[in-house]
Order: C-alpha cells, then structure tokens, then sequence
C-alpha cells in the first residue's frame, strides 16, 4: 500500500533510479552533494521523506552490495539525527528485496569529505556501520518522518578507488530502483493522529523474570559459561542477551560438558533428564516456573491414584513435552496429550471412571475451556486440577488484549513465535475483532499492518521485555503525534525466590 512519500537523493542518478521505482503518489527529488539544495526542494508538506542513495560501508559486516538502514545519524557538528522508526521501514525493505540482499539496521555517520584509510577505520571503530555526505543535513531540516537507506557501493575490504567500483554502483541502483516501494509502504503506517493503547499488564511474569534471574546468578557465581538446557524462556532477545553475557543454549544434556553447571529451563522437564543429569553428577540448577512445577505435582499424584492423566497442551511444545515425560510407560501410556474439543471426545481409556484432566499453563482460557467442557461430557466423574492450571500471568494478559481488541483497529504483539502465551494473544485479539500480528521487535513490524490504523493496541507476551514494547511506540511516535493511553489493570504482586546454586563438582573446570 503506497502513500505520498518524498524520496530525497544526492545524486541525479540517484534520483532516475528512484523515479524508475516509484508509484504515483511518491515525490523524488535531487538535494545535491551535501544536501546543498535541500532547502529550496524539499516539499513541507509534512509527507514523510526517506533519504536513499549510495554509501560507503565502514563496519567489517557490511558490504559492497549490502543495503543500511540508520537509526541514527551522526553528523560533522555533533548533531544526532534520531530515526526510531527505521526498524519498520528495515522490515519493509526486508519483505520487497531477494533474500540475498543483506540488510543492517543501525547507528551510521555523515561526514563533509570523502573518508579513507585511518579516518575510515577511525568512525568504524566507533561502530558506524557506513558514511555518506547528506543524511544528518537532511534529517535536521525536516520536521516530517524521517528515514534513511543506503546501498553500500565500496567497503572497509575494497575502499571507494577500487576497480569493482563502476559495477558495483550499477548494481546499487537497480537496487535503489526495487527499494521504492519499501519507501512507500512505510510512509503508508504515517498518522497524522493515533491512538496506542497499551495493554495491563503485559511483559515479563514473575516465573520468566525469575528463570533470567536464575540464568544471571549462575553467571556471576561461577563465570561462563553457563550451560541452559533448551531456551530459558521462549524469547529470542532475551535469549540472544544472555548469550552474549556468557549463556551457552543446548538442545540435551548430551551437548552439556563434565564439570560444568546446567541450567533448566522454565518450561519443566521430564524425570529422565533429572535422572540422565544426576547419573552424570551435574550441578543443575533447576529454572522450572513454580506454576509449571505444580502441574508435574498433580500429575505425579493422579498417576499415583491411578488415574489416567488427560493432558490439555500444544504437541510439541517445551511444557508439554515435559509433562508427557511424568508418564511411568508410555509403551502403555496414562498420560494423553488432547489439543482440541474433537480429541478429547474421542479419547479412549482403560477405565472411564478414574480420569483427571490438567492444563498447559499458557492455553487460551476460552479454546481450554472448551476442551473441558468435551471432557465432562465425555467423562462425566473427571477429575479436576485443585485450581487453574493456567497460570495468573497467561490469564490477566489475554483478558487485558481482548479488552483493548475491542476498541482497536490493529493490535500488535511483542513476542516469538515459539512462545505459546504471545500466540494466545494474538488469537484472543483476533476473537476480539481485531486483526492482530505477532513480532518478535519493531523490526519485525510490516508497516502495511499499520496503514489507516487510527487506534493500535499493544501488549506483549509474559517472556518478551518491556524495553521492546517502548521501541514500538517510540517506532509509531515517529510517523506521527500519538496519544498513548493505559488503562488501569490487575496489578501483578507475585514474586518467586530463586533455587540454591549448587557446588560445582571438585574436579577442576578448564
């Protein structure tokens, strides 16, 4: 979907190639080597305006051929031009260009002459990812949403005076040419006035905040790395975040070395990796959510009472997986895995009269209900779990989003795709009448979910950090004045102590 749009270029080639690609609604103008002509061309219409051209690439990452988004632009006089909602137009340029076409999104530089040799190695140690001639003078001109796009022409490898060069530049504007109506897709989530109603609460529970803290203490108690079966939580930032601190993520205990200290993830985990991790004598630190915990419990002792265990779960999934691992035979299985109203009602048990049902913990309440309901009809005397099995936080996020669903035009949902509480959201939204769209960051956004949107409703999954969600509004605050609005929610007071960390065995870690 396009809108009026003023693509800005440096060059006059430049610009005929940005002409080659643009709709009709979308105004290319040439604002000359150092933005010189900037003042007298460009529109102040107050249309979104996109800078896109050539660059040189500084950072050793980025390459000839390689497309920059900025976040920020550092000019010559110290001014900072700040574009946070350039994680948008990166995710429209992502979906328009091949996949081969490598996309960075980050902090880049203007500069007043041509940079070679030590003063280019200079600005890419400061961690610029490329330098142009143009994009701070712009940026500080405009009122008007602001963003940048460059496709790197020379690198740190090659320099500008390279015999590749003249090809490489030729690429670099049919590039420019398939870029356009990225522009335009992201000038079409501009709004002139918005409404972001965010969700309460939302973000991190009390059982995810714990399983990092967990992570983090192993850390600084016995220094990396710190072995984490299976991801801590289902979150790709957070993930990736702790990996950096010294984290190492492992499918098995297989992959986890002697001597080293293993950490389970908040997902629970079946008996036999409890087993498999004492046989080898690991100091295991166990990440399980309380609530998670509690179900194993019941479990263990419907089992015990013989009773067949109806499990309400997603196949497959971290928890689920977990819990199905309670079963003593599952040559001669008493736990069931059901997903749906149609599976329950044709399970088959050995005795009809001693059935439990429990619960994943991050189902949807509603779609759980109705499995529930399958199994009383199908099993009138079922035994119940003593309370909810899903847990507080899954329960209070979906009723504060389908709350907001109501009133909005577009929700948004912070969160990865493997974590089973943001997919709930986005289908308790959509129940609620509203389209809905599940990413992991702003950069995952696609700016045609936001085109016409006069209301955007806005949470996030119990695993995916706060800090994302203000990236979000921030990113819908530079297309347009918002008025963000929170009503009032369940105010979350649960807290959960963290498990002993156990000594490490005596033999020495190398």
């Amino acid at each position: 979907m396009s809108s009026p749009v003023t693509v800005a270029a440096a060059l006059g080639i430049e610009a005929r190639a940005l002409r080659r690609g643009a709709g009709l609604e979308t105004g290319v103008v040439q604002v000359g080597m150092r933005a010189g002509r900037a003042a007298r061309v460009l529109p102040r219409d107050g249309a979104p305006v996109v800078l896109a051209g050539v660059a040189g690439g500084l950072a050793k990452e980025v390459r000839a051929g390689d497309v920059v988004v900025s976040t920020e632009v550092h000019g010559p006089d110290g001014a900072v031009v700040r574009c946070p909602a350039a994680p948008l137009l990166y995710a429209a340029l992502r979906r328009m260009l091949p996949e081969e076409v490598r996309i960075h999104l980050g902090p880049t530089v203007t500069s007043d002459r041509v940079v070679r040799g030590k003063a280019r190695a200079g600005l890419a140690a400061e961690g610029y990812l490329a330098v142009d001639m143009e994009a701070s003078v712009l940026g500080t001109l405009t009122d008007a949403p602001f963003a940048t796009a460059r496709v790197i022409v020379d690198d740190a490898q090659t320099g500008l005076w390279h015999p590749a060069t003249v090809n490489r530049g030729r690429a670099a504007l049919r590039t420019l040419t398939r870029m356009v109506p990225a522009f335009e897709s992201w000038a079409g989530a501009a709004h002139p006035h918005r409404r972001v109603v965010l969700a309460s609460p939302r973000s991190f529970c009390a059982g995810v905040e714990r399983a990092i803290d967990i992570v983090a203490e192993a850390l600084e108690r016995y220094g990396p790395p710190v072995y984490v079966r299976r991801q801590i939580v289902h979150n790709t930032f957070v993930v990736a975040d702790l990996e950096r601190r010294g984290a190492v993520f492992v499918e098995e205990l297989s992959e986890v070395p002697d001597g080293v200290p293993v950490v389970l993830s908040a997902h629970g985990v079946a008996p036999s990796v409890r087993l498999e991790a004492d046989a080898r004598g690991l100091a295991v630190v166990d990440a399980t959510c309380p609530l998670v915990a509690k179900v194993h419990t019941e479990a263990r002792r419907a089992l015990r009472d013989g009773s067949t265990v109806v499990f309400i779960g997603h196949p497959n999934h971290d928890e689920s997986e977990g819990l199905m691992g309670e079963d003593p035979d599952p040559s001669r299985p008493r736990i069931h895995l059901v997903e749906t109203p149609e599976q329950a009602k044709a399970l088959e048990v050995p005795d009809r009269e001693r059935v439990a049902y429990l619960m994943q913990t991050t189902l949807a309440e509603d779609e759980a209900a109705q499995v529930v309901d399958a199994l009383r009809t199908a099993f009138p005397g079922i035994g119940e779990p003593p309370s909810s099995d899903i847990c507080y936080a899954t329960t209070n996020r979906q009723r504060a989003i389908r709350d907001v669903a109501a009133e909005a035009d577009v929700v948004l949902v912070i969160g990865s795709p493997n974590s089973s509480n943001s997919l709930r959201l986005v289908e308790v939204a959509e129940r609620a009448g509203a389209a809905a769209y599940l990413a992991d960051g702003p950069e995952q956004i696609d700016p045609d979910w936001l085109a016409g949107a006069g209301t955007i409703g806005l949470t996030a999954g119990a695993s995916a950090p706060a800090q994302l969600v203000e990236s979000v509004v921030e990113a819908l605050a530079a297309l347009g004045p918002i008025r963000r609005e929170e009503p009032a929610g369940i105010e979350e007071t649960y807290r959960f102590s963290l498990p002993p960390m156990p000594a490490l065995p005596t033999t020495k870690r190398i």
